[in-house]
């Protein structure tokens, strides 16, 4: 059992349509688009029970979370809350973006840059920063969550909100700073899906999937694009083995996985290819590459094979509890403290060091423009994305990697600026926008 926080930004707002600052401000209404996106999601979100549902009082958002509580079916109402009030940006509010960077060069440059730094005035001529007010108006959203919807019960949480709120509550979640408000992205009407822990540990489940819209990944920018994936299932996955290093290859219904990966990503034109040198992911990127409509180059990388187990590789959770409990109970809840038993056995950190570096050389390696497949494993797939949320080795349990899940992340111009995680473990292609495949060992 476990509760899950569902977030869904607004459909696309007038604002949106004209490109005007939005904030607070009231006068964005939402279009007729995003009207239809918000359909949209409520049609995704049939299938799962709703205990109960939130939304900020700006009628972009209370009319996106009306069209989907309508659509989804159950006839639950959604509680209207000023936490979920979007980011205080009245100084600019209604003015184009060049019309900002024409006003306030050094606060739009802040914005873009360093949204923690940015201060703004307000009609009493005293001074403010939007994002750290958000970030603190996040935290209160967030801990009245965890107090209303106990871990350790059964609930399926809608909220409706902004980007800038989404993104401050996804900080929250994880425990991270205002500094990193600009590491994530969150589309007009996109679903994110949060699982609550017992103990209180947060797992992204999945972040900014856009797929019950008609588009496979979010758009992107003209700075290099890679799409990082987990291998197909394996018998051993189906199982709850440890396969660690040990070269288990793809089961029937990985190779399925790796199909409806390829399937997904076969309109997105790839570049190039990366793969750990083990086969369960070679497979994977073989399957996906095949439904390029030209070839790919295909690089194998050893930085990125799986973490070493050492002796508890071959083995069932319930074998190596019989062996080696406290370390089991380590590596589940304090995973950097452990270094695995036996030979070649690895610790989180060998495995951040070596996959985080293998991630940096494939990216300074891309061109603008260019998308670049990497698909690897569970525990490279959380180290490499913990890394960029700016999280740490302590932190792998709240990134969730799914067989034949795909991960989306951007960067600038010539790789240059911090990278944004655009998408994170999205598995529609292989049924519903939450989840489903196997929970195995890594």
């Amino acid at each position: 059992m476990a509760t899950r926080i569902l977030l869904v930004r607004h459909g696309l707002s007038s604002f949106n349509l004209e490109g005007r600052i939005q904030g607070r401000e009231d006068a964005s209404k939402l279009s007729d688009p995003g009207q239809e996106q918000a359909r949209q999601v409520g049609r995704a979100l049939r299938d799962i029970p709703l205990t109960a549902a939130f939304c900020s009082p700006l009628q972009r958002a209370q009319l996106t979370a009306e069209l989907a509580l309508q659509e989804q079916g159950q006839g639950l109402k959604a509680t209207s809350t000023e936490q979920l009030l979007e980011i205080d940006l009245t100084p600019w509010s209604g003015l184009a973006r060049a019309e900002v960077a024409q006003k306030d060069p050094q606060q739009e440059l802040n914005w873009r840059q360093a949204p923690a730094e940015l201060q703004l005035q307000r009609a009493d001529g005293s001074s403010y920063y939007p994002v750290r007010e958000l970030r603190q108006q996040a935290e209160a959203f967030w801990q009245e969550l965890l107090q209303r919807f106990p871990a350790e019960e059964d609930h399926s949480v809608l909220v409706v909100a902004h980007n800038g709120i989404l993104r401050c509550l996804l900080l929250a979640a994880l425990g991270l700073p205002a500094e990193h408000f600009n590491r994530y992205r969150i589309n007009n009407a996109s679903l994110s899906v949060l699982n609550l822990r017992p103990g209180g540990q947060v797992q992204i489940e999945s972040l900014n999937t856009v797929s019950h819209l008609g588009e496979a990944l979010p758009r992107r920018s003209s700075g290099p694009r890679v799409l990082l994936v987990r291998h197909g299932e394996t018998h051993w996955n189906r199982q709850g083995r440890f396969q660690g290093q040990i070269d288990i290859p793809l089961n029937e219904q990985g190779h399925a996985q790796a199909h409806a990966a390829g399937e997904f990503l076969k309109t997105v034109a790839l570049d190039r290819a990366y793969t750990s040198s083990m086969s369960r992911p070679r497979q994977t990127a073989e399957a996906i590459l095949k439904l390029q409509g030209a070839p790919v180059p295909m690089t194998s990388c050893p930085g990125l094979v799986e973490i070493g187990h050492g002796a508890w590789e071959g083995c069932l959770e319930e074998e190596i509890r019989a062996g080696w409990p406290d370390l089991l109970d380590a590596w589940q809840s304090l995973p950097h403290t452990v270094e695995m038993p036996g030979e070649g056995g690895e610790t989180i950190q060998q495995v951040w060091d070596r996959s985080v570096q293998a991630f940096a050389r494939i990216v300074a390696g891309l061109g603008d423009g260019e998308t670049a497949l990497v698909v690897a494993h569970d525990a490279v797939n959380k180290t490499i994305l913990c890394h960029l949320l700016g999280l740490g080795p302590a932190d792998i349990w709240a990134v969730k990697q799914g067989n034949g899940g795909v991960s989306v992340i951007d960067y600038g111009a010539g790789a240059q600026g911090e990278a944004v995680v655009a998408s994170l473990n999205l598995t529609s292609h292989l049924g519903g926008v939450l989840d489903r495949t196997a929970a195995g060992a890594l």
